[in-house]
């Protein structure tokens, strides 16, 4: 009888000592509450809830893939979070108006919009420290950034003069602005480095710039509301969101075309992808939800609940972005 206790003591003691699985934490920024919000990837069930600064719209991670910087932009600071269980690292202060953020390629440089105040902000990167290198006046309402391959220039929309600007990263100064389409909103670069696509967001299509020649050579035809964008990962197919058409559009990236489309509800926005390349995640910007997207089908498998107005979506082990 001892001997039967003290095995079974022994057994509990092993299991107790065995690690819990830590589920994979999907962190959405609920942009009108001021949270973050952490969900289990696999159960789809919320973990947690917590107040984070004011308008948390985006949010990326850190070169090292060490941290996850969340942009607040009405608190102006970005807080770091631990980008496998979502807790806080860390705060830095007086980052004035952060809205969108990106580091370049090279990783010596990190740049803030402040749409809100109509300037972009050029930090200087030492792997943890920025350091303000140039305020540039940008009116109005500069949005997304997008980088060239050899981090030499940093692309900006302004999406109240409907224009995109490029800047000089050594001389941080002002190199081209061009006229677009209404509301340009998301931006990125083709693999190539060729091309700049630009989601149009006051109308319907994909603006694409040849930005060596500056000038616009295509349009592709997407949903109403054309808004943010996010890589496949295999180098080759984007999708780019439409707000207002509730759709996500696929763009071959060789050909310049759209090649599907995804119907999701609620005006779907930032997109993330599992590591497979075959889930989605879609904050919905309308109806407090999160959409869950089956790729291979590209069907809506689960819509869950989230606060208000979700914007950025991530989790570690995601695909890559080009």
């Amino acid at each position: 009888m001892l001997r039967s206790i003290r095995r079974a003591v022994l057994f509990l003691c092993l299991f107790a000592a065995i690690p819990a699985v830590q589920a994979n934490v999907v962190v959405i920024l609920n942009s009108r509450d001021a949270t973050v919000q952490l969900l289990d990837q696999n159960t789809k069930k919320s973990l947690s809830t917590f107040a984070v600064g004011k308008e948390p719209h985006h949010l990326m991670a850190t070169p090292d893939n060490k941290s996850l910087i969340v942009a607040s932009a009405v608190g102006n600071e970005l807080i770091f979070l631990d980008p496998k269980t979502g807790q806080i690292q860390r705060h830095v202060k007086d980052i004035t108006d952060p809205y969108q953020i990106g580091f370049s390629p090279d990783q010596k440089w990190f740049i803030a919009t402040a749409l809100r105040l109509d300037h972009v902000d050029v930090y200087r990167y030492d792997g943890k420290n920025f350091t303000l290198a140039k305020r540039l006046p940008m009116p109005k309402l500069p949005s997304h950034i997008a980088f060239s391959a050899d981090s030499k220039t940093a692309f900006i929309t302004r999406q109240g003069s409907d224009q995109v600007s490029a800047i000089d990263l050594t001389t941080q100064a002002i190199k081209w602005t061009l006229p677009v389409g209404k509301l340009p909103a998301g931006i990125t670069v083709t693999p190539d480095d060729k091309y700049l696509l630009v989601g149009i967001m006051g109308s319907d299509y994909v603006e694409v710039i040849d930005w060596r020649a500056q000038k616009t050579v295509k349009r592709i035809k997407a949903g109403a509301g054309t808004h943010n964008f996010r890589a496949h990962g295999d180098n080759r197919m984007i999708y780019v969101s439409n707000r207002v058409s509730n759709t996500i559009n696929i763009i071959d990236q060789k050909t310049l075309e759209n090649v599907g489309t995804i119907n999701v509800p609620g005006g779907p926005d930032c997109m993330e992808i599992t590591e497979d390349g075959k889930t989605m995640w879609v904050t919905l910007r309308w109806i407090k939800k999160v959409a869950v997207i089956d790729l291979p089908t590209r069907k809506v498998t689960n819509l869950i609940p989230v606060g208000r107005s979700p914007h950025g979506v991530f989790f570690a082990n995601s695909s890559a972005r080009m």
